[in-house]
């Protein structure tokens, strides 16, 4: 088995972990939840939508740079800061009408959370893909 870690360009930089984990057994990869940030490292401006586009982004560069495709996801969890459910329904219709639409066909979750790691972060997802 070998695990590769990596940081794609492109994406911002972290702070000690790793954006891409992608795992060689039959071959899974896992991204680190994928926060609004440019890659620049600032937060992504337009509000919950505007965030949530900036995650698409990321999620496509990151599995870009794994050799995926949202058609090889296997598992997606949605974080939304809030409590509102029609926001987090209007999380789930950008990301059905995005180029990552086939992402979200297979498992996920969609949760309305307190708090997320950075300052005015509202949104964050996590994708497992498997080749």
């Amino acid at each position: 088995m070998t695990i590769s870690r990596t940081n794609p360009d492109g994406l911002h930089p972290t702070p000690g972990y790793h954006h891409v984990t992608k795992v060689q057994a039959d071959t899974l990869i896992y991204l680190a939840g994928q926060c609004p940030l440019t890659p620049s490292g600032d937060l992504a401006e337009g509000g919950l939508s505007g965030q949530t586009a900036q995650v698409i982004d990321n999620i496509l560069t990151a599995l870009g740079a794994a050799g995926a495709t949202p058609e090889d996801v296997v598992r997606t969890v949605i974080y939304v800061n809030s409590a509102d459910r029609d926001e987090l329904g209007a999380v789930w219709a950008q990301l059905n009408e995005s180029a990552l639409a086939p992402a979200f066909t297979t498992a996920s979750t969609l949760l309305g959370v307190a708090q997320l790691g950075f300052t005015g972060q509202l949104v964050e997802i996590d994708v497992t893909a498997a080749l």
